[in-house]
């Protein structure tokens, strides 16, 4: 069982859903540098891990103009506390964020865990 947990794989960002913030742009490319840097922080707990859960949770990252996360906000969940709780720690592990164009803005990122 260990072997077949082991052999898992890590979908994150299956689907970019972005969503600015009322009276800020943001350019398409600057959401999705954002999603490529969140996502390389992206981990499967090991306890989600060994009880088979999966699941998409989509998390509102509010990003100050200096690049900053402010802070984050669960928009749904994936079904799965920790899985949740990863999904809220994300961009905060990610650190500083390239600078959003317009000033401070906010995005809405998918994050996907699925065993395979």
């Amino acid at each position: 069982m260990l072997k077949s947990i082991c052999r898992t794989a890590l979908i994150g960002m299956s689907a970019l859903a972005l969503t600015a913030a009322p009276a800020f742009s943001q350019s398409a490319d600057w959401s999705r540098q954002v999603a490529r840097i969140i996502a390389s922080k992206q981990t499967y707990p090991r306890t989600a891990q060994m009880r088979g859960e999966e699941g998409t949770a989509k998390v509102k990252v509010y990003v100050g103009a200096d690049g900053s996360v402010q802070r984050t906000e669960l928009v749904a969940g994936s079904g799965s506390p920790t899985l949740d709780r990863e999904a809220l720690a994300l961009p905060t592990k990610a650190g500083s964020l390239p600078v959003p164009p317009g000033g401070a803005t906010a995005v809405t990122l998918p994050l996907t865990w699925k065993l395979i």
